[in-house]
């Protein structure tokens, strides 16, 4: 096998079978879609979805010095995360660029997975292994020991609830407990990128199948259905939701993204970065960068990454991630736009969709909030 073949997850068999459109999403062969990405964005919002998400990068950090390392290593203050829950963080070079987001979840004492985008999980080991020099903590590529599957929705509590006796109702959001589903070991976290209530279950591969079908046969009676990653990005999207590679890049700071909140300066020691974000920091506070926004449609053109942002005849920002919202009805796009048009309602703003400045309007982050 060629080394540039793609990586399959556990579950490619079962995508194939169940007519699956695959693509090649960061070296794995994932299913973009099993039907109309429509239906399986609706069903995520008002049913469930099931998702593989086992391209997903797992990096596991043990040690007595493990939160140490993670909070030299990472904007973050890991180190205060407590056993059981988990924080969205960042890891940035030493000039401040953002390497990858991240969720980290605090396992044991001593023990903590650290989850990359699937894009990133080897540049983020690489440099977690290389800033674990002269900390008492072990960097360990868990990629291979993990599938990941992810049911999302408002059904999912109930679907979960059926096959195990962990304490769903006591599992807060951004938290995660070892149980037990369908008589499969996993860890069960109250995760997702869907801006739905939802869990993200990590397995062993061997019992991902197994877990799979537990789901969907549970899932049946309200409506579940598979989804591919085409409506985990609208779904994101219209919640607001970064994805790497385009609201977040090494050439953008966490401040420039609006995303300082995640950097923690008062935490103990120094961290990869640090001087460089003050800076960032300060710079933001005297001279805001462009702000991440929201952008609808008046029209029916759809705005795609690095569509320019107008507005009097000259760019204000582009376009990071644009597509159909099927909530909203509307073509939707987020956007980095100058300070001076940023705020919601700000008139005469247009994307250049191949040079017809299509008006859109500028509203407030995310598009869409459920119901609690």
């Amino acid at each position: 096998m060629s080394s540039n073949a793609p990586r399959l997850t556990a579950l490619d068999a079962l995508h194939r079978s169940l007519g699956a459109t695959m693509t090649d999403f960061a070296g794995w062969d994932m299913p973009l879609r099993y039907g109309s990405e429509r239906d399986e964005h609706l069903a995520v919002r008002t049913r469930a979805g099931l998702f593989d998400l086992s391209h997903m990068g797992e990096i596991t950090v043990t040690g007595p010095g493990a939160a140490a390392l993670l909070n030299h290593a990472l904007v973050g203050n890991i180190a205060s995360v407590g056993v059981g829950r988990a924080r969205y963080t960042m890891i940035c070079r030493e000039d401040g660029g953002i390497l990858d987001d991240l969720i980290v979840y605090r396992l044991a004492e001593n023990e903590y997975m650290v989850v990359a985008n699937a894009s990133n999980a080897q540049v983020v080991l690489d440099a977690l292994t290389e800033r674990a020099a002269g900390f008492d903590a072990l960097v360990r590529d868990d990629r291979d020991a993990y599938a990941l599957i992810a049911v999302q929705g408002p059904e999912s509590p109930g679907i979960l609830k059926s096959l195990t006796d962990a304490d769903l109702d006591g599992l807060k959001y951004y938290a995660g407990l070892p149980g037990t589903v369908a008589g499969v070991p996993a860890l069960i976290a109250r995760t997702g990128y869907t801006g739905e209530d939802g869990f993200e279950l990590f397995v062993a591969p061997s019992d991902a199948e197994k877990l799979w079908q537990a789901l969907t046969d549970a899932g049946a009676p309200v409506g579940l259905v598979p989804c591919g990653l085409s409506c985990r990005d609208t779904l994101r999207l219209e919640a607001g939701m970064p994805l790497y590679g385009h609201e977040l890049t090494t050439s953008l700071t966490p401040f420039d993204a609006g995303l300082g909140r995640v950097v923690k300066f008062e935490k103990e020691g120094d961290f990869v970065g640090r001087a460089a974000l003050q800076e960032a920091a300060s710079r933001a506070e005297e001279n805001p960068p462009r702000v991440l926004v929201g952008l609808v449609a008046e029209g029916r053109r759809v705005p795609r990454a690095g569509y320019p942002v107008v507005a009097d005849g000259k760019v204000i920002g582009e376009v990071t991630s644009g597509a159909p919202s099927p909530t909203l009805g509307k073509p939707i796009a987020m956007a980095y736009v100058d300070a001076a048009h940023a705020a919601p309602g700000t008139a005469g703003v247009g994307v250049d969709i191949r040079g017809s400045h299509e008006p859109y309007e500028v509203v407030a982050l995310p598009f869409y909030k459920r119901q609690k």
